[in-house]
């Protein structure tokens, strides 16, 4: 898309308040050409008044050789960046050069790069990734676990060099407030497991230098963040990780002037975006479950902090925190599997945990098992992970090791401000079968930046095991051919008009015209359960078509009929899109699929239409899955295509098979 057609997008999208506030923005970007509120000189910083440790564990109970195998492949300087798992970035490495193309973003004002250009910049997300600084975490932990000198001379080499080649407030790394806040997360970590103030690393003239550096560079973050929030269409994920960067600064370095406006400013922030950004009954307002993984992550950290500085957050801060974790409770099947609806751009605000098979929901829930004394999340996690034991320490595990077993699951069913629906049966066991509706609004605010075109999907697993899947993001700045794609109707379990989305593509990260969604039926206590919904995406088409799906899933014989009815009046093409997990082998006999994954599958056939199966097809694109980041894999994908006149009933069954193997104990991963 050019830039041109992007912007007048972006007006459109904008209202006054939001269009008055975007051009004071730029006037302040070109007032910094000329220096005007750009930071002279950093206040000196008074250093008996600093904030207290907030890791209560010393890591000795740790998978110590997983950390250990970490630092070392950094000093090593291979690094995993997305898709390039140990590239060759040197150590230090040059921190203004994208891994992925080898693009050398410009040394100019960074309030002036446009970081969105593959040309000037390669690819942002490569090219920021690994300045967030989390392998900075892997080298204290290092040092604080081993006591071997080499790992804080590692920190110490890794952060000078980073001074040196990212001087405030030169080149792409101090573009965006939110990369500046999780460095500052990541710096607060390392700072504390290096000792803090009396760090071995601040001894000596060197050391103090570096120390003033360290502090120097601390203080132009938190100032420029408090410069630069994301508001208006842009407040989401953003603004809570701008205020969390601010809040940690003010909390773990209190020694500036500002740093009391700031931490107020911060605090305030971060409870009413709280209580704004997620729903009552909690689900993320963006509809991307792992940007709730991300909000939670934040929320979580920024309690810890403030606790151990003396003032945690509120009880309604916590109890959206509880609530949020009830909704992923909720949507993880018994193998840990959660549905990828929305974007998810696999960033972690800090990595405290290396050992094999960690997982970040379960790490997650058992944080606030811990937290809020819930014995069914404690069974959901499974396993009190590296995470939790840095985080909580002895204290933690002792609590969580007092936590009972828990009663057996009973999810919560129905998140209507969320718009998540469940049916099913027999949860948390080998004979599991959880369907997750989807009937929210497609996202936050007037761009939706993170929302799918996916109302009225769902996605089904059974004995822990997906057989009908979300594909999840894969591409986000690059590659709009694949962008587009997963996030399109056709890319999800649910029904196509003429070719088009629901909802209507304006750029990378933001929606024009947006489908509706609202929920009809919801009954789980009956022998049938029942969803039904409707949307009204397509009524902006010539001929509107209003699209209603029902969904009766019967408790008995373990089958879910499926019947989409299309109000309209002329003729349309339409396609009933479904995706199939990558261990499912999807057959075709007879008009009747037939999908076996490794324990389980199921029968599928479609009252209309013809049946067409893509795997891993790049023209047009169909049958994909990415479960990280820039990475795809083949899957099957199938569609029911007819072309019917005036509203019509389209009905699809699906009868789920026997599990093939020996009963399947849920796994903890």
């Amino acid at each position: 898309m050019t830039s041109i057609a992007w912007k007048i997008n972006r007006m459109k999208l904008m209202g006054a308040p939001e269009i008055v506030w975007r051009v004071q923005q730029l006037l302040q970007k070109k007032a910094s050409k000329l220096g005007i509120g750009l930071l002279r000189r950093v206040p000196v910083p008074q250093l008996q008044h600093l904030g207290r440790p907030f890791l209560a564990g010393d890591g000795r109970d740790t998978d110590i050789a997983a950390l250990r195998a970490a630092a070392d492949t950094v000093l090593a300087g291979r690094w995993n960046v997305f898709a390039l798992r140990g590239a060759e970035l040197g150590f230090p490495p040059e921190w203004n050069r994208d891994p992925k193309t080898g693009t050398v973003a410009p040394l100019t004002l960074g309030k002036q790069i446009d970081y969105r250009s593959e040309k000037v910049v390669g690819d942002i997300k490569y090219l920021w990734e690994p300045n967030r600084h989390l392998e900075l975490v892997a080298l204290a932990q290092a040092w604080k676990v081993t006591g071997e000198q080499r790992y804080a001379d590692g920190a110490r080499r890794l952060l000078q060099s980073w001074f040196e080649q990212c001087p405030y407030p030169m080149g792409v790394h101090w573009t965006s407030s939110l990369e500046l806040a999780l460095r500052l997360l990541n710096w607060a970590c390392a700072w504390e497991l290096l000792g803090g103030m009396a760090s071995p690393l601040f001894q000596g003239e060197a050391g103090q230098r570096f120390l003033q550096q360290w502090l120097a560079a601390i203080y132009q973050h938190a100032h420029f963040i408090a410069g630069y929030f994301s508001r208006h269409s842009s407040a989401n994920n953003h603004l809570f990780g701008e205020y969390m960067g601010l809040f940690v600064a003010s909390s773990v370095w209190p020694c500036w002037p500002e740093s009391a406006k700031w931490q107020a400013l911060a605090r305030q922030g971060l409870e009413e975006e709280a209580l704004k950004q997620n729903t009552p009954d909690g689900v993320n307002r963006e509809q991307a479950v792992y940007y709730q993984h991300e909000v939670m992550d934040m929320m979580l950290l920024c309690q810890r902090i403030g606790q151990a500085n003396g003032a945690g957050f509120s009880a309604a801060y916590l109890q959206r925190l509880e609530r949020l974790a009830d909704f992923i409770a909720s949507l993880m099947d018994v193998d840990g599997n959660v549905p990828m609806t929305g974007d998810a751009d696999d960033a972690q605000m800090v990595r405290l945990a290396h050992e094999d098979g960690w997982h970040r929901y379960r790490s997650l829930l058992a944080s606030c098992a811990v937290l809020f004394d819930r014995a069914d999340f404690k069974r959901k996690a499974g396993h009190f992970d590296d995470k939790n034991r840095w985080l909580f320490g002895v204290a933690g595990l002792q609590q969580w090791q007092a936590l009972g077993g828990g009663l057996p699951e009973a999810p919560v069913m129905a998140f209507p401000e969320g718009g998540y629906f469940l049916l099913g049966s027999h949860f948390g066991t080998a004979d599991e079968v959880r369907l997750v509706a989807d009937c929210a609004p497609l996202g936050y605010l007037s761009i939706a930046a993170h929302g799918h075109a996916d109302a009225l999907a769902f996605t089904l697993s059974a004995g822990g095991e997906e057989l009908l899947t979300d594909p999840g993001t894969y591409a986000y700045h690059t590659q709009k051919k694949w962008r587009d794609y997963f996030r399109s109707t056709p890319a999800h379990n649910t029904v196509s008009v003429d070719g088009q989305d629901q909802s209507e593509i304006g750029g990378n990260f933001m929606w024009l015209k947006k489908a509706n969604a609202r929920m009809i039926a919801h009954e789980t206590n009956s022998e049938v359960q029942v969803f039904e919904g409707e949307h009204d995406g397509y009524s902006r088409l010539a001929d509107p078509v209003l699209h209603r799906r029902r969904i009766e899933f019967n408790f008995n014989n373990k089958c879910i009929v499926v019947k989409d009815i299309l109000q309209c009046t002329n003729v349309h093409d339409i396609s009933v899109h479904w995706q199939f997990g990558e261990h499912c082998q999807v057959t075709v006999d007879d008009g009747q699929l037939q999908a076996q994954g490794l324990r389980s599958g199921l029968r599928m056939r479609c009252s209309h239409g013809t049946l067409e199966v893509l795997r891993g097809s790049e023209t047009p694109p169909g049958g994909w899955i990415s479960r990280r980041f820039d990475e795809k894999a083949p899957i099957a994908s199938a569609a029911w295509r007819m072309r019917v006149q005036g509203t019509t009933e389209i009905v699809t069954h699906i009868e789920l098979m026997p599990q093939t193997s020996p009963a399947h104990s849920p796994a903890h991963h």
